[in-house]
């Protein structure tokens, strides 16, 4: 073997091994061109593992190739799947921790499932989340048997329930799976798992720290990378 080429050899070995050191065997990092397995995913461990239920084995009258497939089929109750064993399963679609479509992950919160628009250790997105309250004092609504009543206004108010839809923005701890609300108090339990960051983080005032949240989740995701099953 030549020289040079015994050297480009080599260079090619030590460039192998640098980029395959740290990363658990069987595993591979996660980035901006990983694809999640499609399916539906029953709980956050099989999210870390990668293996949701295939599509194909939902019990549905929903065409599996439908564009709006998930969305039609969450939008029920319950989703019947045939497990590994050819036997029937329910699962209330509340339960469910979310599906994954085109390579994306949505997860269920709010009662809706929403898109993980940053996927990392410290995962971000944003959700329409419903609030209703039912003790809601409606003092343009009519009620005949009352209208004229001595007690109308005291003791039988009317009342109805209310409700409002607000766009929140989450955090999820890929970690433990743990879903917590974008704010500074958040961001610093979170970034307790680097000593470093938090520290950094904290030092921080006020306003200045709440521009920074995102610069500092970025920061922590690029100092601890996420990694999936190799497929």
């Amino acid at each position: 073997m030549k020289p040079v080429s015994a050297l480009v050899l080599l260079l090619g070995i030590f460039s192998w091994t640098v980029a395959q050191e740290g990363v658990p065997e069987g595993m591979i990092r996660y980035s901006t061109g990983y694809e999640f397995p499609e399916g539906i995913y029953a709980n956050f461990v099989m999210v870390r593992e990668a293996r949701p239920i295939p599509a194909a084995r939902v019990v549905t009258d929903v065409d599996l190739f439908d564009g709006e497939f998930y969305e039609k089929i969450t939008s029920a109750d319950e989703i019947v799947i045939y497990d590994d064993n050819g036997v029937k399963k329910e699962f209330k679609t509340s339960n469910i921790w979310g599906y994954g479509r085109n390579g994306a992950l949505y997860i269920n919160v709010g009662s809706a499932f929403h898109r993980i628009s940053m996927v990392g250790s410290i995962s971000h997105f944003v959700a329409s989340v419903t609030t209703y309250n039912p003790n809601y004092y409606d003092p343009y609504r009519y009620n005949p048997y009352y209208s004229n009543s001595y007690y109308h206004g005291n003791y039988n108010s009317p009342q109805s329930t209310y409700s409002s839809t607000d766009l929140k923005q989450y955090l999820l701890d890929f970690e433990t799976g743990e879903v917590m609300e974008y704010d500074n108090e958040s961001v610093e339990v979170m970034l307790m798992k680097d000593p470093e960051l938090a520290d950094e983080y904290l030092a921080l005032k006020g306003r200045k720290q709440s521009q920074m949240k995102f610069v500092f989740i970025r920061r922590y995701n690029e100092k601890h990378p996420l990694y999936f099953p190799a497929r």
